[in-house]
């Protein structure tokens, strides 16, 4: 293995802790817009009123799963969460206008639905508070420990 790589194997957690700090951030930045008005409210401006079908169920589970996955607590279960909500908006919502995300305005659902499915295999990578109760980071040495440990003992 060339330094280069050596260097990049060793940075994985920390790319993919930015990573999910991101996309976290982005999220719950959409769920506050469209339940307080924040950051030019929802689509054409102001807030979804409470309990609406599903767009201020959606709200919530930005802000709350986004909220989660920005801090990495319980990260792979807000990410579940999160990618399916996306992925409903997106076959609910942009599918029927058209068939592909550019032309029915649904790149951003699908790109967030993407981002969190990544984030159930990879777990919070690095800076993330599921390491401070012994969760596992994401890193890929963790998966190699856990397969020695669950590997059948041979004579």
């Amino acid at each position: 293995m060339n330094t280069l790589t050596r260097r990049l194997d060793q940075s994985r957690p920390y790319a993919l802790g930015l990573f999910r700090i991101v996309v976290g951030l982005l999220f719950a930045c959409h769920g506050a817009a469209s339940l307080f008005g924040v950051l030019g409210g929802a689509t054409g401006g102001g807030t979804i009123p409470a309990g609406t079908w599903p767009g201020w169920y959606a709200a919530v589970i930005q802000l709350v799963c986004g909220g989660l996955v920005l801090v990495g607590l319980g990260t792979r279960g807000a990410a579940f969460l999160a990618s399916g909500s996306m992925a409903y908006a997106y076959f609910w919502a942009h599918q029927p206008e058209a068939l592909f995300p550019l032309q029915n305005g649904g790149e951003t659902a699908a790109l967030f639905s993407w981002a969190f499915a990544l984030l159930i295999f990879t777990g919070p990578g690095g800076l993330a508070l599921d390491g401070l109760f012994g969760r596992t980071t994401g890193d890929a040495r963790d998966s190699r420990d856990a397969e020695k440990q669950s590997a059948p003992v041979t004579a």
